[in-house]
């Protein structure tokens, strides 16, 4: 299966890697390496995740986010990387 991130979630991990940037230097890249670790682990596991807002949610391993995808055919959408601590009402928003 082939992987692709919509813009709007190539942008929430640019949120996520600048916010982790500025907690400690060099903390925005190991967010990055993390959540492009959890994402690719979709080649293996698509599909087996719960739904959640209509959507696949995979909780990421290191970090209180969840990449929301779905699967069409032979492609993998990513369609948002957010933060968990947020209110899930904002969540279920982003989403619809």
């Amino acid at each position: 299966m082939h992987i692709e991130i919509l813009d709007e979630a190539q942008e929430d991990i640019l949120k996520g890697v600048l916010f982790y940037e500025s907690l400690q230097y060099g903390a925005g890249d190991y967010f990055l390496d993390g959540i492009s670790a959890d994402i690719e682990s979709l080649h293996l596991f698509a599909g087996i995740h719960p739904i959640k807002f209509g959507f696949h949610a995979l909780y990421s391993k290191r970090f209180p986010y969840t990449i929301y995808y779905k699967i069409d055919k032979d492609v993998i959408w990513i369609y948002a990387v957010l933060d968990e601590r947020q209110d899930p009402d904002k969540i279920r928003e982003r989403l619809t």
